[in-house]
């Protein structure tokens, strides 16, 4: 979809995605039905799907088919989506609103949101493993995903986040929790969305820009937390500053996170700077990121 405006690309890969998605969960009406129903719950009908516009865009890169880039797209957003519900918890962060509504644990129960988050994980590497692609193209995907996931990845991340409430944290701490929590899954977004058809080279560049993205998405979200109304974030605002989180806001100040996300921001420009035309979508996608919340 070349050459046409970004807000309509946008439109139609969230809307593809929502379609994509709602085929792939299970029906409302298969047993176990409270389950099926929750799942539906906690993944459709809400979200900006930035994972799975940035494993689209990415594509563009290799030249991937829409049909070939949605099976990563929704594996990733599922994974994300799980990490939602679960983060919501009482014994995490302990949220009632998101996306604009009650949490899943609220809506349901917390042991029903907590079987919600295994089985989206579960769901979504089999997403994956049914991706048309060869052996090899298909373990490295998984791998990825399964690293983004796990201890070394989103999981270990919000470990990390949890222990470092009430702490104050150095900037290169935070960023190292960051990387993990939510550089992590979008790194993979971007990874698996451009495939293994690029050069050394084009990988190494898509690779650090996808690593100064995820920083860049977090800082703006801190940001986000502090300025924004709740009205606006679906979810609830000032929220990481009344619990004492670690933030880049709290550790840097206002003016300075915004200085910071600019930095971020040319540094992510500046990586896709090689790749041309090509790279027109992430361009866009990275300026939206930016420009949607400050």
């Amino acid at each position: 979809m070349t050459g046409i405006p970004f807000k309509t690309w946008m439109e139609h890969i969230q809307d593809r995605t929502e379609k994509a998605l709602e085929h792939l969960l299970p029906a409302h009406d298969l047993a176990p039905q409270r389950l099926h129903q929750a799942m539906r719950y906690a993944v459709l009908g809400g979200g900006k799907r930035v994972r799975p516009l940035l494993a689209h865009a990415a594509g563009d890169l290799s030249g991937a088919a829409p049909e070939q880039l949605d099976a990563s797209a929704c594996a990733v957003e599922l994974i994300h989506a799980y990490s939602l519900v679960h983060d919501d918890l009482p014994c995490m962060d302990d949220d009632v609103l998101r996306r604009g509504k009650p949490t899943c644990h609220v809506q349901y129960d917390e042991a029903t949101a907590l079987l919600v988050g295994d089985a989206l994980q579960s769901l979504a590497f089999h997403v994956l493993c049914d991706a048309p692609a060869d052996g090899a193209s298909l373990v490295q995907g998984v791998r990825l995903l399964a690293q983004a996931s796990g201890s070394r990845g989103m999981a270990g991340g919000q470990a990390m986040d949890l222990a470092g409430v009430g702490q104050q944290l150095s900037l290169e701490e935070l960023e190292f929790m960051h990387i993990h929590k939510t550089g992590a899954l979008i790194r993979a977004a971007v990874l698996l969305g451009a495939g293994t058809a690029l050069p050394d080279p084009e990988l190494a560049s898509l690779d650090h820009y996808a690593k100064r993205c995820g920083l860049l998405f977090q800082v703006v979200d801190d940001i986000l937390d502090v300025e924004a109304s709740t009205a606006t974030l679906g979810k609830t605002a000032g929220k990481d500053a009344a619990d004492n989180k670690p933030t880049y806001v709290s550790l840097l100040g206002l003016s300075r996170a915004k200085e910071l996300a600019a930095e971020l921001h040319r540094e992510c420009l500046d990586a896709l700077s090689g790749f041309g035309p090509r790279g027109e979508r992430l361009v866009q996608l990275t300026d939206f990121i930016v420009a949607r919340r400050f």
